[in-house]
């Protein structure tokens, strides 16, 4: 994480949607970030939680890898049982990822902004 990155207006959503959606669009396969990671990233300091409900609200026919954000510590927070929680676990393993007691290792898979993302 940055610390050095300038933390949104919190009241300007439009423009905390847009850095969200910029960082999550450069997320290459294969890696994966949490959502308190993104939002400081972002800029948006300790909004993990919001990170997690603005993901929540995604049309269904979205094209942003958000299957690639996932809880701290690597845990995929999406209940397996359900389809979003399938899909995405579907989706990380098309992509060389192991999931493990439904965990990804975050040392060998995490992203940061800094990488290539091609």
């Amino acid at each position: 994480m940055r610390d050095s990155q300038p933390v949104l207006p919190p009241d300007d959503a439009a423009a905390r949607r847009s850095a969200v959606y910029t960082l999550m669009a450069q997320i290459p396969p294969g890696k994966v970030i949490s959502y308190g990671e993104l939002a400081a990233l972002a800029g948006l300091g300790r909004a993990a939680r919001w990170v997690g409900r603005l993901m929540a609200q995604l049309p269904d026919d979205t094209r942003l890898p958000w299957h690639r954000v996932i809880a701290a510590g690597g845990r995929l927070s999406l209940p397996a049982g359900t389809p979003a929680g399938h899909e995405q676990r579907m989706r990380l393993r098309a992509e060389g990822l192991s999931i493990v007691n439904d965990r990804v290792d975050m040392r060998r898979h995490g992203w940061r902004s800094t990488e290539p993302s091609g």
